[in-house]
């Protein structure tokens, strides 16, 4: 099983980058725009449309409001298996960590996943910074 790891810190304080990690129906405007064009609401699930065209659908399994954590799972499409979770920490005044991680199958996907979360996590990166509270260290 193929494991990608990606990770940054984002001039923001916590409490702004997870409120727009843990808005399960916002990505596309509140975290990442532009490497996502389009979230919808389907019952529990979203539908992801990313810039390439590609659609998926994510099944929430967790939302941690004391860990800053968020996990899903990708069902259908390419991957036979694919978790993904996303987590920030406090690096300090008014600066965030942010990790993405994704366990997926096949293997085969790593290369094509690993590009497209360090796409995304520029892009997260660039909203967030872009968006930083006035006023913040």
């Amino acid at each position: 099983m193929a494991s990608i790891r990606t990770e940054t810190l984002i001039d923001t304080p916590l409490d702004s980058a997870w409120a727009a990690l843990r808005d399960w129906g916002a990505l596309h405007e509140r975290l990442a725009p532009g490497f996502v064009t389009d979230t919808r609401l389907d019952g529990p699930d979203r539908v992801v449309t990313f810039f390439d065209g590609t659609v998926v659908r994510e099944a929430l399994v967790d939302l941690d409001d004391h860990a800053h954590r968020l996990v899903w799972s990708v069902t259908g499409g390419p991957y036979r298996h694919h978790n993904g979770a996303a987590q920030v920490f406090a690096e300090g005044p008014g600066r965030t960590r942010f990790v993405w991680v994704a366990d997926l199958l096949p293997d085969t996907l790593a290369e094509r996943t690993g590009a497209f979360m360090e796409q995304g996590t520029a892009a997260i990166k660039k909203t967030l910074e872009a968006r930083r509270p006035e006023g913040t260290p």
